[in-house]
């Protein structure tokens, strides 16, 4: 009787562990869909359900954290609201990338939402360990899959930014904090146009890069960037204010 016993309770383990399994799965799927709808404040929902289920989801983590920095943008003027959606998506990445310190979308993520955290950070000597710790972790994004996109992206942004640091605020720097690595424009765009080789319809990379082709004072190229930008198809809602910003860029060149 015992063994009967022992056997149907470990059936009905592995049914319920099978049934959740399931429920994950599905609850990943209709997050995805949800994102391609741009509804990112649902999808950001059934990735909590799924957390709440299994708390070290890579998948949920990483797609948590992006979207949470996605909808930070969102409230630019809410700065309340920023600050929460960005300390969320910091958690999330942190989660992830403790729990796979091997895995490329951790790392990215933690790029991400340091060199975001850096926005808001008021206290100089924190906002320069952001600006590193987002170096540091896109090149070892990179390390792992030198193929990754946005990761690619994240340090191309990373290098512009760096190259468009005036002389002052780079002494300052220096001086209080021993300097930041060097970032440069070449750097900026060979990164930037690798991640828009890898991801075509990724309309940040687009953007930033006419950023720096405007710098540069290569119309031929920024006209050429812009005009393939303004007919990528809208996959996120963020898209729809970028392609705006790059048709009114594109206007201003022609």
């Amino acid at each position: 009787m015992k063994k009967i016993i022992f056997f149907l309770a470990i059936c009905v383990g592995a049914f319920l562990n099978f049934a959740q399994a399931q429920d994950i799965a599905a609850l990943l799927k209709e997050g995805l869909q949800l994102e391609r709808s741009q509804k990112e404040i649902e999808a950001l929902d059934k990735y909590k359900l799924v957390l709440s289920q299994e708390t070290t989801n890579v998948i949920a983590l990483v797609r948590a954290a992006e979207l949470s920095t996605m909808l930070a943008g969102f409230n630019e003027k809410d700065l309340k609201s920023k600050q929460l959606f960005l300390s969320s998506a910091g958690a999330y990445a942190l989660r992830a990338y403790a729990s796979y310190p091997k895995n490329a979308d951790a790392a990215y993520v933690m790029s991400l939402t340091q060199a975001k955290l850096s926005e808001l950070q008021p206290d100089n000597k924190r906002l320069i360990e952001c600006v590193r710790n987002s170096k540091i972790y896109a090149d070892e994004a990179l390390a792992i899959n030198p193929g990754h996109a946005k990761a690619n992206f994240t340090l191309g942004k990373w290098h512009m930014e760096m190259a468009n640091l005036n002389f002052v605020k780079k002494a300052a720097v220096k001086l209080m904090y021993g300097g930041l690595p060097e970032g440069s424009m070449d750097s900026a765009v060979f990164y930037l146009e690798k991640a828009r080789t890898l991801d075509p319809y990724f309309v940040n990379t687009y953007l930033e890069l006419a950023k720096i082709y405007y710098q540069l004072h290569q119309p031929t190229k920024l006209i050429e960037v812009l005009t393939k930008m303004v007919k990528l198809p809208t996959r996120k809602t963020e898209d729809i204010s970028l392609k705006a910003a790059g048709a009114k860029m594109l206007a201003a060149a022609q």
